[in-house]
């Protein structure tokens, strides 16, 4: 599969590095270079430099290729809007949004963005350690 991650934190890194591993072809944009340092030197995709709600540069990264589109900032507005983009203007067959509010989480969930809360996940993860016998 052909992907496109927006955002090289810790999570777009690590996600960037698994699917490179598996044999995607991935692209891993973001607006602060010294985000690429976080991807392994064993990385065989892309690194780009740019903001991934400008239609020009996602058109440059080569979106209008991609299979999946992945919105891993630390900003909702920012993921939103490039999930919003991804999908509707470029047709992205599948986009995966991570949101941390869940209150806006379900709100686009019910728009159909596929969307992924740390906040909820983090919190269901705790609640079931609490709840685990042993």
């Amino acid at each position: 599969m052909n992907i496109i991650i927006m955002g090289c934190g810790r999570v777009g890194a690590q996600l960037a590095e698994m699917l490179d591993a598996e044999g995607h072809h991935v692209t891993v944009v973001d607006t602060d270079p010294y985000s690429f340092r976080r991807l392994p030197h064993s990385f065989s995709g892309s690194a780009e430099l740019g903001n991934g709600m400008d239609q020009d540069f996602l058109r440059h990264a080569g979106i209008e290729q991609a299979d999946v589109f992945v919105a891993a900032t630390q900003g909702d507005n920012r993921n939103i809007m490039a999930a919003q983009i991804a999908k509707h203007i470029f047709k992205i067959p599948k986009v995966i949004c991570r949101i941390y509010d869940p209150i806006r989480e379900e709100v686009y969930r019910t728009l159909g963005l596929q969307t992924i809360s740390p906040t909820t996940v983090g919190a269901r993860m705790m609640k079931e350690a609490i709840e685990r016998q042993g």
